[in-house]
């Protein structure tokens, strides 16, 4: 008999009681709020959240249902999910089946009827912190036990478990989804670095001319050159940048060799590459509603986030690094431009699953870019 309700216990002690839906189960993990009215579905099918509990500050999930279209990865990898209230009846025609049912299908665990204003204040209040969530019926002693045992994201290599384990050529039509009738003609052969990749990231670059070929997070540096790419490109990915030391060595060995574009903890491994540091925020960005600056042209975009670290600006100064974008909430460097190195990154998630469409243009600067412009 399953228990009729979950908890969530934050490591500060704080305990919350609610009901539970999708999968029975335990989990455990960093715990961060997205503030996204909308885009569940791509939240957890984004790899970037792997090794959270993700807690969605709008009240209403699960409205719309789940559907086949907007799938962003093989699989959902965040650990556990937390809302206010949970819709199981959703109505809309996209819809193939309620959000609870592809949880439990995928073995995530969800608690609802939970103040998420109130987990919300204290992860600003107190900072980034792991928490359980449990719907088995354990205590509060059992789940103590198991935050004691869950280890903080620093330092943790999150991009192994994410990581495709080949070589692929992307193809939209292959996948299913999003059948193109036309693609463009061939531009640029680019390869991608696989940190945890969105698959909209691939369908932007195909649409504007690339041919992608993904790659491992470990795939060495001359095995990329002998592929002969114009240019490539580092995916946004789960974790601690630092810790992914095989794919910052490699970036190393490929800095002005090619164009070079990161998004997100690509950005980040490319800084770290440049000789930057990077830190930890004190509760990360996560949402489709973040201000950024352009500082090359005063434009304001509202961009979708998803990390908890981000590059040392005075680290970017050192090195002669133009900052391209800050954020406008907390003016953490948002985007990084090295011209002697033809290498560009940005912190955000341009390609828009979910979000503003705002930024999509940034591929179009990639193009350039290879184009020598």
């Amino acid at each position: 008999m399953h228990s009729q309700k979950a908890l969530l216990m934050l490591e500060d002690g704080t305990l919350f009681e609610g009901k539970p839906f999708g999968a029975r189960g335990t989990a455990a993990g960093e715990i961060i709020f997205n503030t996204g009215m909308v885009g569940y579905q791509e939240i957890l099918y984004d790899p970037s959240y792997r090794g959270q509990i993700v807690v969605m500050t709008y009240p209403e999930i699960g409205n719309y249902g789940t559907n086949n279209l907007d799938v962003e990865s093989a699989g959902i990898h965040l650990e556990g999910f937390v809302v206010r209230k949970y819709n199981p009846e959703p109505s809309n025609w996209r819809s193939h089946k309620s959000l609870g049912k592809l949880l439990e299908e995928h073995g995530i665990p969800g608690i609802e009827d939970v103040d998420t204003r109130a987990i919300t204040l204290r992860i600003r209040e107190k900072g980034a912190m792991n928490a359980v969530l449990d719907s088995t019926g354990k205590n509060p002693e059992e789940l103590r036990e198991i935050l004691n045992r869950t280890p903080s994201i620093v330092g943790l290599d999150l991009v192994k478990d994410v990581t495709t384990q080949e070589s692929y050529q992307w193809d939209d039509v292959s996948t299913g989804l999003h059948k193109e009738m036309e693609a463009p003609p061939v531009r640029f052969k680019v390869v991608a670095y696989d940190f945890g990749i969105k698959w909209n990231i691939l369908r932007l670059m195909r649409k504007k001319g690339m041919a992608v070929t993904v790659v491992p997070a470990n795939w060495p540096a001359e095995k990329v050159l002998e592929l002969k790419p114009d240019g490539l490109f580092l995916s946004n990915g789960p974790g601690d940048p630092a810790a992914v030391s095989y794919g910052i060595e490699n970036v190393k060995k490929l800095l002005g060799k090619l164009p070079i574009f990161g998004i997100c903890l690509g950005h980040q491994i490319m800084s770290l590459a440049l000789g930057m540091k990077t830190y930890k925020l004190k509760f990360g960005h996560h949402g489709i509603n973040h201000p950024v600056r352009d500082e090359r042209t005063g434009r304001i975009k509202i961009t979708s986030q998803n990390h908890g670290f981000a590059v040392s600006p005075e680290d970017a100064r050192r090195i002669g690094a133009q900052i391209t974008h800050i954020n406008l909430n907390d003016l953490t460097v948002e985007g990084i431009q090295v011209k002697d190195l033809n290498t560009y990154s940005v912190q955000y998630h341009p390609e828009a699953a979910p979000g503003p469409h705002d930024s999509t243009d940034i591929f179009d600067e990639f193009a350039n870019m290879m184009a020598g412009g």
